[in-house]
């Protein structure tokens, strides 16, 4: 894939930037996604981060990015989990500070005209994974979520080592907010055996929402893990075709069924 979707900005408030692709903005509300990678331009427009948002490009459906916490022009990506597990040592919660960004963004956006409040995702990969179930989690209008090779708990994150029995950073395990995302769509992708993030704490996670998915009398509840083999780095990477299978799993989600 060679076309890379343009992106544009949003001002929302003064640290919150909202970054945008997809149809003009004048075309009303239209089913949406928020997608977190990197920084927000980064996760819309640089590749192979940006893919999921290739594969969406030509639909008439917008994506919306935020950039993640340490993730700001002029910093490495490959610093910002050890400055996040800095600042909760510190006691500084920036992922709850970002996910009220989030929210804030949501509401900005459906306000404006520009996202159909019922239908609209959430996804993100890696430790954006992570942010979007949380976020999922706090906003119940994300009634979508799709995570590649998600982080799904903090302290397992080598930037975490010495960290584990904190209790802030212990409370950022997605399997804590099972019981809040149960009643979702959602779709989760991960190597057989990733290191980086942990297999088994994917399939952990996953387990816990279907489990409470039971419990609420959910028949049949719409929630997917799909293991493939591992490539990359630590078994961390993700594959074009899994990025594809994953946009038009979304497709499906939010524009044929609606």
């Amino acid at each position: 894939m060679t076309r890379m979707p343009s992106c544009t900005a949003l001002f929302v408030a003064p640290d919150v930037t909202l970054y945008h692709t997809g149809p003009a903005l004048d075309h009303g509300p239209l089913p949406s996604v928020f997608y977190f990678a990197l920084s927000g331009q980064d996760s819309l427009c640089l590749d192979p981060y940006n893919q999921p948002v290739q594969f969406l490009s030509g639909q008439m459906l917008r994506v919306f990015s935020l950039t993640l916490p340490a993730h700001e022009a002029g910093l490495s990506p490959h610093d910002a989990l050890g400055t996040w597990a800095e600042d909760l040592s510190k006691g500084i919660d920036c992922l709850q500070t970002f996910i009220d960004q989030i929210q804030l963004t949501l509401d900005f956006a459906i306000s404006k005209g520009f996202v159909d409040p019922h239908r609209v995702a959430i996804a993100g990969l890696s430790r954006g994974g992570l942010i979007a179930a949380l976020a999922a989690a706090q906003e119940p209008r994300f009634r979508t979520l799709l995570a590649f090779a998600p982080l799904t708990k903090l302290a397992l994150a080598k930037e975490f080592s010495a960290l584990k029995e904190n209790p802030l950073v212990a409370s950022y395990d997605a399997m804590k907010r099972a019981d809040l995302l149960a009643d979702r769509r959602i779709r989760l992708y991960i190597g057989n055996r990733d290191t980086r993030v942990s297999t088994e704490a994917c399939f952990a996670f996953t387990m816990a929402l279907v489990e409470k998915a039971h419990e609420a009398r959910i028949r049949s509840a719409p929630i997917e893990l799909i293991v493939s083999p591992s490539i990359g780095q630590m078994g961390h990477g993700t594959s074009a075709e899994i990025f594809r299978q994953g946009a038009n799993w979304l497709i499906e989600c939010l524009i044929h069924h609606g």
